[in-house]
C-alpha cells in the first residue's frame, strides 16, 4: 500500500500562478494570482464577466491558460491530474446544473462511473443512492431532470459532484467548485442549497474545501469563510467574511451596495 502524500501548511491545495485568459480581444484573466489552501470555504465574488466561472474551469482543466501556471500541491496541473500522486479529487457542479435530459437521476449522477469504472451496476446504484440521501433526495432516482425542480436539479448535480469510485485505493481529499450554484433559485430554494453546502463539508465531511462563485450575497454570507472579489482580471479584495463588512475598499462597497455610482464600471450593451 502506498503512503498518502502529506502536504506541507504552507504549500497550497491549488495555486494560480500569473495566470492569462483572453477569448479574442476580451481579456478576462490578467495575470491573476490566487492561492487556496486545504480547509478553505472560500466565495469568490465581483461583477459578472470578470472570470470567476473561468477560474473554477482553470482549476478543473476544462479549459487551459493562455501563459501562467495552475498548481495542484505545488505541481503542475497537467502532471498530475489522473496519476497516482493525484491524491486531490476535483468536482464541479455548474450553474445550470448539466444532467442529461434523457437520462435518469441515477444514469446521471452514476454517469462517470458507469463509464469508467469496473463496478457492478448494482454496486453503482448503491452508492448513487447513498449521495442522493445526502443531498436530501431519497427515491428520486428513477425520475427524469424534467420532472424536477430547479432546487432540486441543482441537488442531483452536487450528488454528482460528491460520487467517488468506492473501488479507489488513493485516499483522497475533495475540493468541490460550486459555480452559481443558487442563480435562479428562490430564497427557501436558495437556503437548501446554501445551507447543504456547508453541511457537506462542516457535518458530512464529504469535501475538504470548496469554492462557491456567486453573485448572491446571502450564498456568500452564508457558506463562506474567505471572500475573494475579482475586477478587470485581477484580484481586487480579498478577507475573511467578517472583514468585508469593515473594509472601506471603495469596489466592494458599491458591488454588495448594488449602487452605480463607484469605481465599477458597467458597460452598457
Amino acid at each position: 500500500m502506498s503512503e498518502l502524500t502529506v502536504t506541507p501548511p504552507s504549500t497550497p491545495l491549488v495555486e494560480l500562478q500569473g495566470i492569462h485568459k483572453s477569448f479574442g480581444k476580451n481579456v478576462i484573466l490578467d495575470g491573476i494570482d490566487l492561492k487556496i489552501y486545504a480547509g478553505e470555504a472560500i466565495a469568490v465574488i465581483g461583477p459578472s464577466g470578470t472570470g470567476k466561472s473561468t477560474i473554477l474551469r482553470l482549476i478543473t482543466g476544462l479549459l487551459q491558460p493562455d501563459s501562467g501556471t495552475v498548481l495542484v500541491n505545488g505541481k503542475p496541473l497537467d502532471s498530475v491530474a489522473g496519476s497516482d500522486d493525484d491524491d486531490i479529487r476535483i468536482g464541479m457542479v455548474f450553474q445550470q446544473s448539466a444532467l442529461f435530459d434523457s437520462l435518469t437521476v441515477l444514469q446521471n449522477v452514476g454517469f462517470s462511473l458507469f463509464e469508467h469504472s469496473r463496478l457492478s451496476h448494482h454496486q453503482i446504484t448503491e452508492l448513487v443512492q447513498k449521495k442522493l440521501e445526502l443531498v436530501g433526495l431519497a427515491n428520486i432516482s428513477d425520475r427524469f431532470p424534467s420532472e424536477l425542480s430547479g432546487g432540486m436539479r441543482k441537488r442531483v448535480s452536487l450528488a454528482r459532484a460528491i460520487l467517488e469510485d468506492s473501488s479507489s485505493k488513493i485516499a483522497a481529499r475533495k475540493l468541490l467548485l460550486y459555480d452559481e450554484p443558487t442563480a435562479g433559485l428562490d430564497p427557501i430554494a436558495s437556503t437548501i442549497i446554501e445551507d447543504l453546502i456547508r453541511s457537506l463539508k462542516v457535518d458530512q465531511k464529504v469535501c475538504d474545501s470548496y469554492i462557491v462563485v456567486t453573485h448572491q450575497e446571502s450564498t456568500m454570507r452564508r457558506t463562506a469563510d474567505r471572500v475573494i472579489m475579482l475586477y478587470q482580471g485581477h484580484v481586487q479584495w480579498q478577507g475573511s467574511i467578517t472583514e468585508i463588512d469593515t473594509t472601506d475598499d471603495p469596489y466592494v462597497q458599491q458591488f454588495l451596495s448594488g449602487s452605480r455610482d463607484g469605481p465599477i464600471q458597467i458597460v452598457a450593451k
